[in-house]
């Protein structure tokens, strides 16, 4: 593309985004509270089956909902509200300014993590944490070492825990171990915030909830962390699929213009991120995340906006001759899965790879594992 097509593309971007902002209404309005509506009852309805009910069926029908409404809490309405989509509503009860949601991580530390870092930095290794989390290879331009054989089994731990692992570097305290001197101050307060928030978190799920069932304790206790473990292992894989299967590009921070234009950011996020196609249910249970490309280009529009917005956008992209990174969930799941394996070995080793030379190829990893990531001579 010329320098004309990306700022032409900028500006047809901005007048679908002033377009959308002036028809915001009671229709959307409505739906956000319905939305949240919804997911009360699902916790509440949840809570009360688990109480007492006291058959199994009963308990995975209670915790089914409790997975629910906690994945709608944290997909389509804590991420939502803390990115400012409804503060145009003006209601204090929906605002980023007051929102504080069902995760551990505290919501000033996670706003500024995520909307003023990662949306800034969309897919720049080293700048973007949600770009393999601070602990995984995600470009073929990192130098492949030994540690990075590990990143599958890292990427399922994090899948496992994932709201505690955005709590740790929403604090920066990935950056603060990795730099080997020391704590500094700022990560210091933002740890004590986030430990404070997590207690509260645990103290609710594994404590206060618990001891409120009485002798049913157990299995409040054990629906709980598996609520817990769906959301997280959910809202994983929503994450990947929006920023790390095939195709997906990203970008070094030596390429960022200190002075990017407009269009040259819509064109970075647009190229930087990939949609999921499914039905309204799947997207509702996103967090309308699996529109990732228009969240990128426009994280401050209401949620309910994106799929309405989604064909215009695309056809945007074959209109200069981009490709629409869009795949069913199962397809775009496997695909980030192939690319954290695929980077997780030396450039080029499974391709160069196949049931003939097995062998060979598995000694030639061994030898450039114990060289220290070093190439080796065949």
């Amino acid at each position: 593309m010329t320098p004309v097509d990306v700022e032409e593309i900028g500006r047809e971007l901005d007048a679908l985004r002033e377009r959308v902002l002036e028809s915001r209404g009671a229709r959307d309005a409505a739906y956000i509270r319905r939305v949240i509506a919804v997911q009360r009852g699902l916790e509440l309805g949840g809570r009360a089956i688990l109480l007492f009910g006291r058959s199994r069926s009963a308990w995975v029908v209670g915790t089914t909902s409790l997975s629910l409404a906690k994945i709608l809490e944290n997909m389509e309405i804590g991420h939502n509200v803390l990115h400012g989509q409804w503060d145009w509503m003006r209601d204090p009860k929906i605002h980023s300014s007051n929102w504080d949601w069902d995760h551990s991580s505290p919501p000033e530390q996670w706003k500024r993590a995520h909307n003023e870092v990662h949306h800034k930095y969309t897919n720049i290794v080293g700048k973007d944490n949600d770009l393999g989390y601070g602990i995984m290879r995600v470009a073929e331009e990192q130098p492949w070492q030994p540690r990075h054989l590990v990143q599958p089994l890292w990427n399922l731990i994090t899948a496992c825990i994932f709201e505690w692992g955005i709590t740790m570097y929403d604090a920066d305290l990935g950056d603060a171990i990795r730099g080997k001197r020391g704590m500094p101050p700022e990560t210091k307060v933002r740890l004590r915030k986030a430990l404070r928030k997590a207690g509260r978190q645990v103290a609710k799920d594994y404590v206060v909830h618990p001891a409120l069932s009485g002798s049913g304790w157990r299995r409040t206790l054990a629906a709980n962390a598996v609520a817990n473990l769906v959301r997280n292992v959910w809202s994983h894989s929503v994450i990947m699929c929006g920023h790390f299967p095939e195709g997906v590009e990203t970008f070094e921070l030596e390429e960022l213009d200190d002075n990017e234009t407009r269009g040259e950011w819509y064109v970075r996020q647009m190229l930087g991120s990939a949609d999921i196609s499914g039905s309204k249910f799947m997207h509702l249970m996103t967090g309308n995340l699996s529109h990732q490309i228009e969240h990128h280009c426009f994280p401050d529009l209401p949620s309910n906006r994106y799929g309405e917005i989604a064909p215009e956008v695309e056809d945007l992209f074959e209109r200069y001759g981009l490709s629409y990174n869009a795949r069913p969930l199962v397809p775009q799941v496997a695909s980030a899965w192939h690319r954290v394996f695929r980077l997780s070995l030396p450039n080029g080793w499974l391709e160069e790879t196949d049931r003939h030379n097995l062998g060979s190829q598995l000694k030639k990893l061994a030898r450039m594992t114990r060289n220290g990531g070093a190439a080796v001579n065949p």
